[in-house]
């Protein structure tokens, strides 16, 4: 479904050539739970950026359903993302004069899924709190709305970038299950720190210096 050839993404950082990931060879299968594994710095964001065309790479190539997304204009490649992909980012980024229901429908503008919405935050335990604003919700409700979000429409893949850094390790593993529940038969990608979010991925790939490590 997405497979990275020879991935890398290099910026210039004060006249230095610094690589944030280098020469990435990897493939995701339709329906894989794939984690992303590696401690603070060593490039688990920049590749999921890479893997999910929100970044483009200075060498190699990433494809999703065998198209090449950085030939893609940028017009092409956000209604690409809009369409197939969810995302859940390490903090909740939500509006905050839209209530919880109204944050989950941006997924899909102009589309009307109010009641897949609705029936989503109720699978997230969030049904008496789908008219209130982010601000009358905790962390993990916050957290379990971009859940919400992140499903709606059935997104082919769905990205998770430290989704549960923010949160207490009973929260976090709720938010990975609620993920790996109702991705229905979505592909999964979730990078994180911390290898006792991963215990349900179907593969775990580590990550060093923005290299993915053989074992």
């Amino acid at each position: 479904m997405i497979c990275a050839k020879s991935a890398s993404l290099q910026y210039s950082d004060h006249g230095k050539e610094v690589f944030a990931c280098r020469a990435v060879d990897l493939v995701i299968g339709s329906g894989e739970f794939l984690g992303i594994l590696g401690p603070s710095g060593s490039g688990k964001s920049s590749l999921l950026y890479l893997l999910s065309g929100l970044k483009t790479p200075t060498q190699g190539e990433v494809s999703f359903q065998g198209q090449n997304m950085s030939k893609l204009p940028e017009d092409q490649r956000s209604r690409l993302r809009l369409k197939e992909f969810g995302f859940v980012f390490q903090q909740p980024y939500l509006l905050g004069y839209l209530t919880a229901l109204e944050n989950v429908l941006l997924a899909v503008p102009g589309q009307p899924q109010k009641e897949e919405a609705s029936d989503l935050l109720t699978k997230l335990d969030l049904q008496d709190k789908s008219h209130r604003l982010p601000h009358e919700l905790s962390g993990g409700e916050r957290q379990r709305v971009c859940v919400a979000r992140a499903l709606l429409g059935s997104p082919k893949v769905i990205f998770a970038d430290e989704p549960t850094a923010a949160l207490d390790h009973r929260n976090g593993l709720q938010v990975v299950n609620l993920l790996d529940e109702n991705r229905g038969e979505g592909s999964l990608v979730m990078v994180t720190h911390d290898p006792s979010m991963l215990e349900q991925a179907d593969r775990v790939v580590h990550l060093s210096d923005g290299t993915i490590q053989v074992e």
